[in-house]
């Protein structure tokens, strides 16, 4: 699973590409958690991400609880179709947001 991962001012933009699944969530629990509190924003782009389940859902609602512990602004710019899907199911639609 792709993590692109790049700083510009003091923002960290981040892209996920490609599933967000069990099988993908751990390793990239292991890239992205570390890189909290890098900066104080971190922007996270979900356009790309072509499938998510229960784990993928667990990783991003891991990720913005532990966000503000690290303190790091967490916004999410887009998501897939995917992610709407698994986040309306499951009445998140606002994960991300401030």
């Amino acid at each position: 699973m792709p993590l692109l991962y790049e700083i510009e001012d003091d923002t960290a933009q981040v892209q996920i590409d490609g599933e967000l699944t069990i099988y993908t969530a751990a390793d990239l629990a292991a890239q992205l958690l570390p890189r909290l509190g890098a900066t104080p924003a971190m922007a996270l782009d979900l356009s790309q991400i072509t499938e998510m389940d229960g784990a993928g859902l667990q990783l991003l609602l891991m990720v913005q609880r532990e966000a503000p512990k690290a303190g790091t602004q967490l916004t999410v710019t887009d998501q897939s179709k995917a992610v709407t899907e698994t986040l309306a199911l499951c009445n998140l639609v606002a994960l991300g947001q401030p």
